[in-house]
């Protein structure tokens, strides 16, 4: 992998993140309205809308293979969102994105092919055990599983979209996957019934989600996706957690204890390492 490559996509990345995070903050406010499902729906369907108005892909030149990735990759997004904004109706934000992380961490793992590989991924894996308040008996189970759920799609939204970004134009790609999203979230937008109760001033806000947490991370994770392995991209995303800190923070005035800070400072620092060490052979 080239410097120069490097240069794009992790910038790309760590953008990307701070985009999903403040776009969380933002969903949050609309989860007492319309709930998880709602949310995600207008998170996914406008982002689809956007993106369909913005980059005009040609449907009709697309190859049979490009129409089974892009749907692959559309499935991925759409679980990925939905279980996602379910876990964290009933646990922290913060717990959530970190029990989230298994999901890219154990695919780091298998994906893994040198020593000092697994070194990152473990480490990042000592600050997903610091930060799970394992004497908590109050922590909702449920919203545990989901967040593990949501990781495994994780997963599988970074093995299609590397798989799909070599067949396809970008933003073909993650225009297609996300009208994929759409029409797989919809029906249970609709047995939800939430999403019925949209009013002017919530759609704005989920505009808003669309394009913070949506159109323009999904489009990021494209670039980095493109130009990072497979195991550098899911490490490099265990910043994921440290961003969701700081935008609790900032935009829900949520506080951490010193062992949640330890366990972000574990996360970082495997980022920091598979970043730095990403052009040794």
């Amino acid at each position: 992998m080239s410097t120069k490559n490097t240069k794009i996509a992790v910038p790309a990345a760590l953008l990307s993140m701070a985009c999903v995070q403040g776009g969380a903050s933002i969903a949050k406010q609309l989860f007492p309205a319309i709930g998880a499902v709602g949310t995600s729906t207008l998170r996914i369907g406008l982002s689809a809308v956007l993106l369909t108005l913005i980059n005009r892909p040609k449907f009709s030149r697309f190859t049979k293979q490009q129409w089974l990735y892009a749907a692959l990759y559309g499935i991925g997004i759409a679980a990925m969102n939905l279980i996602f904004y379910m876990a964290i109706q009933r646990i922290p934000l913060g717990l959530a994105v970190t029990v989230e992380f298994v999901g890219p961490l154990f695919l780091a793992l298998v994906l893994s092919r040198k020593l000092l590989d697994v070194v990152w991924a473990l480490l990042a894996c000592a600050g997903i055990l610091l930060i799970v308040p394992w004497a908590n008996n109050d922590i909702d189970l449920v919203g545990l599983g989901l967040a593990l759920l949501a990781g495994t799609f994780w997963a599988m939204y970074i093995v299609m979209g590397g798989k799909v970004s070599k067949v396809m134009e970008g933003k073909d790609a993650v225009t297609t996957g996300m009208l994929f999203a759409t029409l797989l979230i919809i029906p249970f937008s609709i047995w939800d019934g939430a999403i019925f109760q949209v009013t002017p001033l919530l759609l704005l806000k989920g505009l808003g989600v669309a394009i913070f947490s949506s159109a323009l991370p999904f489009s990021l994770d494209f670039i980095a996706l493109k130009r990072l392995p497979a195991k550098t991209f899911s490490i490099l995303t265990s910043l994921q957690p440290a961003f969701a800190a700081f935008s609790g923070l900032l935009f829900l005035q949520e506080t951490l204890t010193f062992m949640q800070w330890m366990s972000i400072c574990c996360v970082v620092a495997a980022s920091m390492g598979t970043t730095i060490f990403s052009n040794s052979k």
